[in-house]
């Protein structure tokens, strides 16, 4: 996999465009409540003003409706982090596509929402144009968004006249290629997460690449069902039984001897240590169990590589939280390559504290998952594409 990256060229003088993914969880009062992308930005942008470069930055937020911008959809809560993490002034740029602002070399500045712009999620070629001439360079640093081609992700790299990888973009390839083209042995893939289907071409995918595939959530309860034994009121997917039942033909798939029930889903439910053969008919299946939680943690400590995707329990309850926990702990104590994805799983990696444990947490989501699935990415394709120009 070769393509220019940011931290290789000399941007001085120059106007640099970056692509980051700032779409960080905000509260009803519009403050961020997880800054994690953000600052996973800043290797970049700093890069490039320390070169002196012109720096703009854009990111979509939310899902707003393209061609309006109402107020929960504003980039202006991001720009204000952004200032105090930079320690100087980021202005907020609004109808950015056409140019017309000043941009000293050694200032950044942040363009307004760029899903709020006609044509950015179709990748329109007459805005990709427009936004390329503001540039003399584009970045892409938002993995987040490289398995969609926008006129911001994708677009652009068509006619800027150099296109690159940021450093999380760069980094994130790494990570993911270690983990996936050269694994040391042996190989464990943890999915979890409520649906099968969601996730059901990445088991497939893991299948055929790791020596053991643990599930977890609800996806978990849909493999015990192929398994044969009774889930209760579980949340799972009975019409992909026969999909776990193929999985688990070409993996072994450790599965839950002993889960934590419960007899409704609510933060003061009773808890209750199950044997996995003991679950009753009206009993809600919300954890793995102490046995199983030592199972998987001697599972993590003999592998070689650990790519972690989901929780195994409902954690945001603490009642129902040990079974995460105990795996976030294997995962930091382990000795192997670590790499961790996904929302729910970089919230639990926060949650345990075990964020500088694990070897490489990707802050992506459909990016990562699909790259899992062995999927080409287009932004990467454009990335590649443009080498040699």
């Amino acid at each position: 996999m070769s393509f220019k990256r940011l931290t290789d060229l000399n941007v001085s003088g120059l106007r640099v465009f970056i692509r980051a993914d700032l779409n960080v969880p905000q509260d009803d009062a519009l403050a961020i409540t997880d800054d994690t992308r953000i600052r996973a930005a800043l290797p970049g942008i700093k890069y490039a003003l320390d070169k002196g470069a012109s720096v703009m930055v854009t990111s979509h937020l939310g899902r707003p409706t393209e061609g309006e911008l109402k107020p929960a959809d504003t980039l202006a809560p991001i720009a204000k982090r952004l200032s105090e993490l930079l320690g100087k002034n980021v202005r907020l740029i609004q109808n950015w596509v056409e140019g017309g602002f000043d941009l000293k070399p050694g200032e950044v500045v942040m363009l307004e929402n760029a899903r709020c712009n006609k044509g950015e999620k179709k990748c329109d070629d007459d805005l990709s144009k427009k936004m390329a001439a503001l540039c003399d360079v584009w970045v892409m640093d938002a993995f987040g968004t490289a398995h969609r081609a926008e006129a911001t992700t994708y677009g652009m790299g068509k006619y800027a006249k150099i296109a690159c990888a940021g450093p999380c973009v760069a980094s994130e390839l790494e990570a993911l290629t270690k983990a996936l083209a050269h694994p040391a042995r042996p190989m464990v893939a943890i999915v979890g997460g409520s649906k099968v289907s969601t996730k059901l071409t990445v088991l497939e995918s893991l299948s055929s690449k790791v020596d053991q595939l643990v599930v977890g959530g609800g996806i978990a309860n849909t493999f015990l069902l192929a398994a044969g034994k009774n889930i209760g009121k579980s949340l799972a997917e009975r019409d992909l039984v026969d999909q776990a039942k193929a999985v688990m033909a070409k993996v072994k798939v450790p599965l839950p001897t002993d889960v934590v029930c419960a007899k409704e889903f609510s933060a003061t439910a009773v808890a209750t240590v199950k044997s996995v053969d003991a679950v009753a008919d009206d009993d809600l299946i919300l954890d793995i169990g102490p046995e199983s939680s030592k199972a998987l943690a001697k599972i993590i400590a003999q592998a070689g590589t650990v790519v972690w995707n989901g929780p195994v329990g409902v954690f945001e309850i603490e009642a129902f939280a040990n079974g995460t926990k105990a795996l976030a702990v294997a995962v930091a104590n382990s000795s192997a390559f670590t790499l961790a994805g996904g929302g729910d799983t970089v919230s639990a990696i926060n949650v345990f504290k075990i964020e500088d444990k694990v070897g490489y947490i990707s802050t992506a989501g459909g990016a990562f998952l699909e790259f899992l699935e062995g999927k080409r990415l287009p932004a990467v394709d454009m990335l590649e594409s443009r080498f040699n120009d």
